[in-house]
């Protein structure tokens, strides 16, 4: 499983690498972001994918973005990828889903969109916040989305933007929510 988990998105390589360069050790990366050393360390190692609010956190703490951690090392002008490839690459997080980000080849981005699939029953019950905005567009199923004291429900096709400062958590009602999240 580390190998599979590696072979996808390569973050515990690319935080570990950061962090060695500022000098900071685990314990320090480990109290800013509220997460355990030994969490900090399965992640670097490769042996848990975290859950998207941790990312943005751990980011925070070594001075970047979610989207700079999920960057390849290639410079490209143009991204695509195929439903397939999208599909195949989906990797699944310590929260009950499973992402995939866009774009990772493309450097210094203004935005990080995300696919997301979530399942009924499957999802541990969380909310989070993190500096900037998101756009969410449902492309199959149907989730509630818990934005600051207000629930949406939100169904095929629907979308919402927010203030990614409110606490926000979903949901799903349909056995299966297949989703774009786009942090910006």
């Amino acid at each position: 499983m580390t190998d599979l988990v590696k072979n996808k998105l390569d973050i515990g390589d690319r935080l570990k690498h950061l962090r060695i360069n500022q000098k900071r050790t685990l314990q320090e990366i480990a109290d800013a972001c509220e997460l355990s050393r030994s969490m900090i360390s399965k992640i670097e190692n490769n042996k848990t994918i975290p859950s998207v609010a941790t990312l943005v956190k751990i980011a925070q703490a070594l001075g970047t973005n979610i989207s700079k951690l999920l960057e390849q090392d290639t410079f490209l002008n143009a991204i695509i990828t195929t439903k397939q490839t999208a599909e195949e690459r989906l990797t699944s997080t310590d929260k009950g889903y499973s992402i995939f980000p866009y774009g990772s080849e493309y450097h210094e981005k203004n935005m990080q969109p995300f696919l997301f699939v979530s399942k009924k029953g499957q999802v541990k019950p969380h909310q989070l916040s993190h500096e900037g905005e998101e756009f969410i567009y449902i492309i199959q199923g149907e989730m509630k989305m818990q934005v600051g004291e207000v629930e949406y429900l939100l169904k095929t096709g629907d979308s919402l933007y927010f203030n990614s400062l409110l606490k926000h958590g979903i949901q799903p009602i349909s056995d299966e929510v297949i989703y774009l999240d786009i942090f910006a």
